[in-house]
């Protein structure tokens, strides 16, 4: 019978086993990284209580030498008392004094030189050898009469004793013939016993034998110091010269070593936590035994989804991009082109608004299915998110390729989807760009088709665009626009050109319409086709319509009797403050009012008829005139007539570029100038150009004119030289001139 608690040995799965060395090199790693730690924590430690310890004893050795200094220092400022009390005299009293250092400081030996290194008095010399004293002295006395020359003492012996600092005496450590001394040094006063009444210097000595240095380190409380030519490996020593400044000896120690105490008491709790992970590490490799094929299982759904859009099924973006590059490599060896289509669904937000998001996500389902059967196996499908797709055609030969391609799918999103138990119907912006033609590299395709989606949404939707390369300059100049139009504006960098409105005979000038223009510093002059979108999408429409009405309020002062026309935006109309700005502008700038005429579209009254129609009221009420832009256009202009209060209509230049005398245009403009006379309104035709189009337009009762044929848009000093010329020789002269 089997031993039932005899567990049966098992290979290790895959991820146990992928564990199971990682673990023991983290363990491993982590041990070392401890008792790395600990050694470099003990050892810092070390160096630290080291450098304290040399520090102290370093300082101690330095107070010593100090103490002695002074103490020599104050002996030798004395001697001006005892000579004055009579006790000694002269070479007596240098000599007492060098025996008095020894006797009453401690001094093993104390001389008395003069400027040529001569021993004038000392006792007693070093054991008798003179030359040993010497030398020792030497050195110091050296320094010491630098010292007193950069002093500049007092010449007089008296002044001489009280200039003299204490701070000039000084010590050092000095080595002998296997002996370490201290050496101080001190000034004395210039001496009668010296031929020139020279300074002289005394010098003592003491030698640093065991009892002397153990009386230090008791004083002091440090480790006992002792003199040695080779301190221990692990002492710290202080060094000190032979009389020619090289090391020879050294005051040595034994330190206190924390870092030795941590390493004994932390190395043996390191072993016990390494056993303790090991023991834990076994536990997680038995536990991790068991779940291995659920982590399988888990890795190989993450790796499924991984790179594939979850609600479509397609690639996302990152596979797309990694396809491209492998089809941009191959087509490089090949005569082959490639096409990268961008998708973008036109009214999916409606659908997702009207039927909630469950059917948009169904109908996301639903178009990948039809781009799917649209294309052939080499392709590439991909969603990058909310109703964004794109596709990688291969094996492109020619334009027409990928044309039919962008039919199809424009041909087959348009076929209604049934979502949501209903019908709905969508349609799709595609931009393209090719390969090579418009570049090999990736991200350049990419935002190539990018840019031609963009400019398919702009042409109206449900349509492809390829990319061609006004488009780039049509979104760098965008990106001007944003950028430098706020700039702009606030920094009065505009300018405000003027067209001339003319009575029906073409002479007399009736009223201007203000026409902005941007003279960019870089791009030159930018018209404002080009920047007025962006500054209605960008919110910049408002401040800069009330520049414009400012600016052509400032600049209609200048011309008595003449009307002033100013566009105004649907998006500025809106705004709820928009007739008291007017009438603030008008106020602030002295403007007649009555000579202020703004020109709406059909736009600013579609939304809310109701406001613009109250709003009308209230500027007309104050003075204001009001016209009706670009007549003809739009599909309810006669209700706008019958409802709303205008006093003037434009008919649309579009109507005169192609009209013939007899032909549809020019009936249709001949009715729209009888109905505006009939209506009691001022008509007005942009756009004139040719005589024979004035001739017409004079003929059906047209009231004013305005067009190149009579003067293109100027500035308003352009504007003051033609009223100057209307007052000189008549108005025919006038306009010619214009």
């Amino acid at each position: 019978m089997p031993d039932v608690l005899a567990l049966p040995w098992r290979k290790p799965s895959g991820l146990a086993a992928r564990l199971m060395w990682p673990i023991a090199a983290i363990l491993a790693a982590a041990f070392g990284l401890v008792v790395a730690t600990v050694v470099w924590v003990s050892d810092g430690a070390n160096r630290i209580a080291l450098e304290r310890q040399l520090v102290q004893v370093g300082n101690i050795i330095e107070d010593d030498l100090e103490s002695r200094a002074r103490q020599l220092a104050s002996m030798t400022v004395a001697d001006d008392a005892w000579m004055a009390k009579g006790q000694v005299q002269g070479a007596s009293l240098l000599q007492t004094m060098a025996e008095h250092a020894n006797g009453f400081f401690g001094f093993d030996g104390t001389h008395i030189i003069d400027r040529d290194f001569r021993v004038i008095a000392g006792a007693p010399y070093l054991g008798g050898n003179v030359a040993d004293a010497v030398s020792l002295m030497m050195p110091v006395a050296s320094q010491m009469y630098l010292r007193i020359e950069g002093g500049r003492p007092a010449q007089s012996r008296r002044m001489a004793a009280i200039a003299t600092p204490r701070d000039l005496a000084f010590g050092r450590l000095a080595y002998r013939n296997g002996r370490a001394f201290i050496v101080v040094a001190a000034p004395l006063a210039p001496s009668t016993l010296v031929e020139r009444g020279d300074w002289l210097v005394a010098v003592s000595f003491k030698e640093l034998k065991p009892d002397v240095l153990r009386a230090i380190s008791s004083r002091h409380d440090v480790a006992t110091l002792h003199v040695t030519q080779r301190p221990g490996a692990r002492q710290i020593a202080l060094p000190v010269p032979d009389i020619q400044g090289a090391q020879r000896a050294f005051i040595a120690w034994d330190p206190f070593r924390p870092g030795d105490v941590m390493r004994e008491k932390l190395i043996p709790v390191s072993l016990v936590v390494l056993a303790g992970a090991i023991l834990f590490s076994g536990f997680v490799f038995l536990h991790v035994q068991r779940l291995a094929l659920d982590v399988a299982r888990s890795e190989e759904r993450t790796r499924q989804l991984v790179g594939h859009d979850p609600l479509s099924g397609l690639p996302n973006r990152m596979p797309f991009a990694q396809r491209l590059d492998q089809e941009l490599s191959r087509i490089v060896r090949g005569d082959e082109g490639l096409a990268v289509h961008f998708l973008d669904l036109d009214k999916f937000k409606d659908v997702n608004d009207t039927y909630g998001h469950a059917a948009g996500d169904e109908l996301i389902k639903a178009v990948a299915r039809r781009l799917s059967n649209l294309l052939r196996g080499a392709d590439t499908l991909a969603r990058f998110g909310g109703d964004e797709f794109a596709i990688i055609q291969t094996g492109v030969r020619q334009s027409q390729d990928v044309e039919a391609l962008a039919r199809r799918i424009l041909t087959d999103l348009t076929v209604p989807f049934d979502v949501a138990g209903t019908q709905v119907q969508i349609g799709v912006s595609i931009g393209i760009s090719l390969a090579p033609d418009n570049g090999m590299d990736r991200e350049q395709l990419m935002r190539l088709a990018d840019t031609a989606l963009y400019q398919a949404k702009n042409e109206g939707r449900n349509r492809y665009c390829f990319f061609e390369r006004q488009m780039d300059e049509t979104l760098k100049l965008r990106k001007v626009v944003e950028d430098d139009l706020r700039n702009a504006i606030v920094n009065d960098e505009l300018a405000l050109f003027y067209q001339p409105q003319l009575s029906a005979d073409g002479e007399t000038i009736v009223g201007v319409e203000a026409l902005i223009r941007w003279p960019h510093p870089k791009r030159g002059m930018i018209s404002p086709v080009q920047f007025i979108p962006v500054a209605e999408e960008r919110g910049l429409i408002i401040p800069l319509g009330e520049w414009v009405l400012r600016k052509a309020c400032q600049d209609g002062c200048r011309w008595p009797g003449l009307r002033v026309a100013v566009n105004v935006s649907p998006i500025q109309f809106r705004q709820k403050d928009f007739v008291e700005t007017v009438i603030r502008i008008v106020e602030e700038t002295g403007f007649d009012p009555s000579r202020l005429e703004l020109e709406l579209t059909e736009g600013v009254v579609v939304d809310d008829a109701d406001a613009a129609e109250a709003a009308m009221i209230e500027l007309r009420a104050n003075g204001i005139h009001l016209a009706l832009d670009d007549f003809g256009t739009g599909y309810s202009s006669l209700i706008y007539l019958r409802r709303f209060a205008f006093d003037k209509i434009k008919i649309d230049r579009s109507f005169l570029e192609s009209m013939e005398a007899t032909g549809e245009s020019a009936i249709l403009v001949h009715s729209m100038v009888h109905l505006g006379r009939a209506l009691g309104l001022t008509v007005t035709a942009e756009g004139v150009e040719t005589v024979d189009q004035h001739r017409f337009l004079q003929a059906v009762g047209c009231h004013e004119l305005q067009g190149y044929l009579f003067s293109r848009p100027v500035t308003a000093e352009e504007i003051d030289a033609k009223l100057a010329m209307r007052q000189g020789p008549g108005p025919a002269g006038a306009i010619a001139a214009a």
